[in-house]
């Protein structure tokens, strides 16, 4: 999330809770539009060395990397006090936030389809590579950053930052390692009614593991191989379980906007923002805030930014706001940062192929959602859900996906429909090897077991 929700409305019932979210639902014959988000690690290239705020030994770091962007795109800079942390596209485009490890993420706008994704992510290359090659500053394209440790990892001036770096380790074992040392791709999208929600939550739920294991590309962290082929998944299963995981209760009859907003208000609290302050309140609850008890903040009441900056700190596998978040993918080379919004775009706006995707999973119990979840970070592809891999219930979404888009039609001035872009994963799921197990392919053959070498392979180019 780039920038932090200024509301002050003052929130008087649970129900404006639910209307704010029902606010999501597009009219009848709206466009439904998808966003898509990418974080990538920069490194030093002259010695792998990881990117500081304020640049290292002379060498200008990640706040000139948004100085130089912001000049190059002429976007508006966003402060966290005198902190440079992000920019944001004026007219309500995409926008450039930090993660907490200097992870540098675009946050795209929401475009009409994927061709349109394809360019605002050539677009965004376009204008970063002369300022991150006038730097010295590449980027890596694993979900994990793959040598340094937690200590050498740089840390970004922002106070939220802060305040979870504090109550990450009282709640899960993995949570720094999941701000500081992963990145990720996602993909946003829209929902028309409550019913639709419900059934692209569910099917979205439901096919993450899926998407974990076609996008897994985290095998390395600390220098070596971690026995995973997505250590960014494994992490987060080990990261704050009020926050995180599978949300059974969504496929509970009855649930919908309401169910999620209790869920959400049962989620502890990290942060109250007034002005230019983050008041640290971890482990408050949100109810207690709008009832104006608040320990910390006594008197204080929620307003409807305080609700929409908390949704932003609950991390499921699928996230509900006034869009839904796809949240399982590792990140890696450009064509993945396409290929998932292809398959989200195919899946979730075609009704024919939602309705097969939905039909495909219904049957799979709580349990075995969940034990996929869990296999998923070292088996991916090889993991088992009801007697079938998911190298073969891949080909049979992903058959339905492409279904979806060429039923959709949406065409480039080639007249190609946005299929095309599905390719990677096509491949990947034909050869049955991840990207992670390519690379440790590579890690024990040519890279002769030295992970210095992945910072030379796996870089995206600029």
């Amino acid at each position: 999330m780039a920038r932090d929700v200024s509301d002050t409305t003052p929130i008087t019932s649970r129900n404006m809770l639910v209307e704010w979210l029902e606010a999501g639902c597009k009219t009848a014959g709206a466009p439904l539009r998808i966003g898509t988000e990418h974080e990538k690690i920069p490194f030093y290239a002259g010695d792998n060395a990881p990117v500081p705020y304020n640049g290292a030994a002379g060498r200008g770091g990640v706040r000139a990397l948004l100085e130089g962007l912001g000049d190059a795109l002429g976007w508006a800079p966003i402060f966290d006090r005198d902190a440079l942390i992000g920019l944001y596209e004026p007219d309500g485009g995409g926008a450039i936030s930090l993660e907490p490890g200097g992870q540098f993420e675009l946050s795209g706008a929401p475009l009409s389809d994927v061709h349109a994704t394809k360019a605002e992510l050539d677009a965004h290359f376009a204008a970063l590579a002369p300022v991150a090659r006038a730097l010295g500053v590449r980027f890596l394209d694993l979900g994990c950053s793959p040598k340094w440790s937690r200590a050498q990892t740089p840390a970004m001036p922002k106070q939220r930052y802060a305040i979870m770096q504090a109550y990450m380790p009282k709640v899960g074992a993995r949570g720094l390692d999941m701000m500081f040392r992963t990145a990720t791709v996602q993909v946003n999208v829209d929902f028309v009614d409550e019913a639709d929600m419900v059934q692209k939550m569910r099917v979205g739920l439901a096919l993450q593991p899926l998407i974990t294991a076609m996008f897994a590309n985290s095998p390395f962290l600390d220098g070596q191989p971690t026995g995973r082929l997505s250590q960014r998944s494994y992490i987060w299963l080990d990261t704050d379980p009020n926050r995180t995981g599978m949300l059974p209760f969504a496929f509970e009859q009855g649930f919908g906007f309401e169910r999620y907003v209790d869920y959400a208000l049962d989620v502890p609290m990290y942060f109250v923002k007034r002005g230019d302050i983050y008041y640290d309140v971890a482990g408050a609850s949100f109810r207690d805030l709008m009832e104006g008890r608040l320990r910390q903040l006594p008197g204080e009441h929620a307003t409807m930014s305080d609700w929409a900056n908390h949704l932003s700190t609950i991390f499921p596998e699928v996230r509900l706001k006034t869009y839904l978040e796809m949240r399982g993918a590792d990140a890696g080379p450009r064509a993945h940062f396409i290929a998932l919004p292809a398959l989200c775009a195919g899946l979730l706006y075609d009704p024919g192929a939602l309705d097969e995707a939905r039909e495909l999973t219904r049957h799979w119990s709580a349990a075995a959602r969940q034990a996929l979840r869990d296999d998923v970070p070292a088996l991916a592809l090889d993991a088992i859900i009801e007697g079938r891999s998911l190298r073969d219930v891949g080909r049979d979404v992903l058959a339905l996906a492409k279904r979806g888009l060429r039923r959709r039609a949406r065409l480039d001035a080639e007249s190609r429909d946005e299929s095309v872009f599905l390719a990677p994963l096509e491949a990947i799921l034909e050869d049955g090897r991840t990207l992670a197990q390519r690379r440790l392919d590579a890690y024990y053959g040519g890279w002769g077991q030295s992970i210095d070498a992945a910072f030379a392979d796996c870089v995206l180019p600029i």
